[in-house]
């Protein structure tokens, strides 16, 4: 049976990334992260850009019926190709920071704000965001499979950093099962079905006839 997402894992997988960011030392914003052309240090100047929208949006009202809910929140897009001109801001705006440190004072300052918002908000607000209207609940639950990818991003090449929480990685799961249309394959862990989901890792031959059908529909790219 599909586990409940709630809007508490919004607020556990949030502060799990945040003391994730904290804890990387300053050497390894140079390296790669998991997201596809960008490092450390342009995966946590996104964040805060995240961080930004989630403020905006909670403050955002909406007076119309929902046309979005946790799930249909996400677009199915296509691998990234580097036009976007906010993709090519990131970087130029993660150089511009210089020192690490700068960049991890303001994902914290930020993003504190941010979970703040989240806690004091209604859920059954309704809020509106990329033209879309929702409830502040729905929108905060999303932002969990959000949170929990970008932290397998950070983690991705640096071992001893903490992972997610196993509760978000089984929230994310669930979320991801429900953009697909399908469950993953119960053999795989959450973090492989994550990974594996969303072309974050190349499957193996035994993956690949494990996945069966929903290989046609993989990778599942969220925007």
């Amino acid at each position: 049976m599909a586990r409940d997402i709630t809007t508490g894992d919004f607020t556990r997988s949030w502060n799990a990334l945040l003391a994730a960011v904290a804890a990387t030392p300053g050497e390894d914003f140079d390296r790669p992260s998991g997201c596809r052309g960008w490092l450390v240090r342009d995966l946590v100047c996104h964040l805060v850009v995240d961080a930004q929208d989630v403020l905006i949006t909670l403050v955002t009202p909406a007076d119309t019926a929902p046309t979005a809910d946790a799930t249909t929140y996400w677009d199915l897009v296509g691998p990234p190709t580097g036009d976007d001109p906010l993709d090519a801001l990131v970087p130029r705006l993660a150089a511009a920071y210089g020192d690490p440190a700068l960049l991890k004072f303001h994902l914290d300052d930020v993003g504190s704000a941010a979970g703040r918002a989240a806690g004091l908000a209604d859920p059954a607000a309704l809020v509106s965001t990329k033209d879309k209207v929702l409830t502040a609940g729905d929108y905060l639950t999303a932002y969990v499979l959000e949170w929990t990818l970008h932290h397998l991003d950070l983690v991705a090449r640096l071992p001893s950093a903490p992972r997610p929480p196993a509760g978000t990685l089984a929230s994310a799961r669930t979320a991801l099962e429900r953009i697909a249309g399908a469950p993953f394959p119960a053999e795989l862990s959450d973090t492989d079905a994550l990974l594996l989901g969303t072309g974050r890792r190349t499957p193996t031959a035994d993956e690949t006839a494990a996945l069966g059908g929903l290989t046609a529909r993989l990778p599942l790219i969220l925007g």
